[in-house]
């Protein structure tokens, strides 16, 4: 097969990764390394609030911090979900070689995030208190994290437009570009913590602006990238719009894995309501694990992202067994990293825990959680791991169903029924383990019995022919 170097030129391709020749295995290390730093970072900036805030402002600060985490996730997440697939739609252009629906992809997804980042502003401001109320947040934390969350969403169009240029710059291969802006913004976030909390004293809302003026910072480096001309992915302002045909494929792809990650997000919710019950100890406490278990999953999220853009270029050039080859390598190496790293969590939990907060009770209710759920983490990884293969070939309805029925529906009923019956908080935290493993057993069968390679094969019989 003709490589796209040699058809386009070498102006055309630059800073993409071919995934359709080579050696399957180092591509997908080879695009693997950047995600991973870029996760780091991206962790870092997500981190570094709940660090600083924790240190200057003491629990109650921390606590407001990292119990608005999971309803950011909430209402991030979906948009999330449907740049991947349109991240899904450009990769298989790609691979197919047809640069113009590539290009009609790209701007597609331009013309949604503006649409969904202005959405998610004006829903995230308007409803901020309905929401923590909700929730039970805790008095004691509620204006603090009415504050900081109102003043995250004013962001909330950077933070979308930031996920659609990575997804657009990832589809091709270009996983290089996001992380040097991440790190960027990631320094600049940290910076201005330390200066407007540690330096001027300000409040926990100054943590959100340090934020939203980072991520800003991160979109206008990514666009005046995607700007420059010469590429196959290169952004024209004038050609911003939808086009029908490719956003009924974005939508196609990627509402099923924005409902995924929104039903994940709703269940992780649900968990949070039932930890401020608790009081702001066990919601610190609880944060602090999230931000830590953000860091240890890095290298499964990274293996994962890169299955995703490698079997759908592999799929889009109908390359089925280098399909499954890489399949089968991205599960095999999430699987291993995720229990490596889960052994060395459980052991030094008192240590990560600590490190934010040297409250006794934040580090008991942290370490409690830690070492529940951090020897199933392969467990995790693997309905991840087959989670991201079906969505690169077309199939992000199973795992969205998956996780509807085990994740959110079982879990939720499990957590509703021990807190009625025992009440006590380990029994929730036992409700991850217990769907991670259900939801392995579905993803194996699946896996191992369906035809999930020919995923793209019947949209493009009956709406397109043949991509190429």
């Amino acid at each position: 097969m003709e490589s796209v170097k040699r058809r386009n030129g070498e102006k055309n391709i630059s800073n993409v990764l071919d995934m359709t020749e080579g050696n399957p295995y180092s591509l997908m290390l080879k695009f693997t390394l950047p995600l991973l730093l870029s996760q780091v970072f991206q962790q870092l900036y997500n981190t570094a609030d709940a660090f600083i805030v924790g240190r200057y402002l003491g629990t109650n600060a921390l606590a407001a911090v990292t119990s608005s985490g999971n309803l950011i996730f909430l209402l991030v997440s979906f948009f999330m979900g449907m740049a991947m697939g349109g991240g899904v739609v450009i990769s298989r252009y790609f691979g197919a070689k047809d640069e113009k629906q590539v290009s009609r992809s790209v701007h597609t997804m331009m013309a949604f995030g503006i649409a969904c980042g202005l959405i998610l502003t004006v829903v995230g401001v308007a409803f901020t208190p309905t929401f923590l109320v909700w929730m039970r947040t805790d008095p004691e934390v509620m204006p603090e994290a009415v504050s900081y969350f109102r003043y995250y969403f004013l962001g909330a169009l950077a933070v979308v437009l930031y996920n659609i240029c990575c997804s657009i710059m990832n589809a091709v291969g270009n996983s290089r570009r996001p992380l040097y802006y991440l790190i960027f913004s990631s320094l600049v976030n940290i910076g201005l913590d330390l200066l407007f909390i540690g330096g001027f004293g300000w409040g926990v809302w100054a943590a959100a602006v340090a934020t939203v003026i980072s991520q800003a910072a991160s979109v206008v480096l990514c666009m005046a990238y995607l700007l420059q001309k010469g590429r196959i992915y290169t952004v024209d302002l004038r050609k911003i719009r939808f086009h029908k045909d490719i956003l009924f494929e974005v939508i196609s792809f990627g509402l099923p894995s924005g409902v995924q990650n929104s039903v994940i997000a709703f269940a992780n919710v649900i968990v949070q309501s039932q930890i401020n019950s608790f009081g702001r100890l066990a919601m610190a406490g609880y944060g602090v694990h999230a931000k830590i278990e953000g860091f240890v999953f890095l290298p499964v999220t990274s293996f994962n992202m890169a299955a995703t853009t490698f079997i759908s270029q592999n799929l889009g050039a109908r390359q089925y067994e280098r399909a499954r080859k890489g399949a089968r390598f991205s599960i095999l190496a999430a699987v291993l990293a995720a229990e490596v790293i889960g052994i060395l969590y459980y052991v030094f939990a008192p240590q990560f825990v600590g490190a934010f907060d040297r409250t006794p009770g934040v580090i008991e209710y942290g370490v409690m959680q830690a070492r529940i759920v951090s020897l199933f983490y392969f467990l995790l990884a693997f309905s991840h791991s087959v989670a991201a293969v079906c969505r690169g070939a077309g199939k992000a309805f199973v795992p969205m169903l998956v996780m509807l029925a085990v994740w959110c529906a079982l879990r939720i009923g499990y957590i509703m029924l021990v807190m009625r019956i025992f009440g006590e908080i380990r029994f929730v935290f036992w409700a991850y383990p217990l769907t991670w493993s259900i939801s392995s057993v579905i993803y194996l069968i699946y896996y191992l019995f369906s035809d999930w390679v020919h995923g793209f094969e019947k949209p493009k019989k009956e709406k397109r022919g043949h991509l190429s």
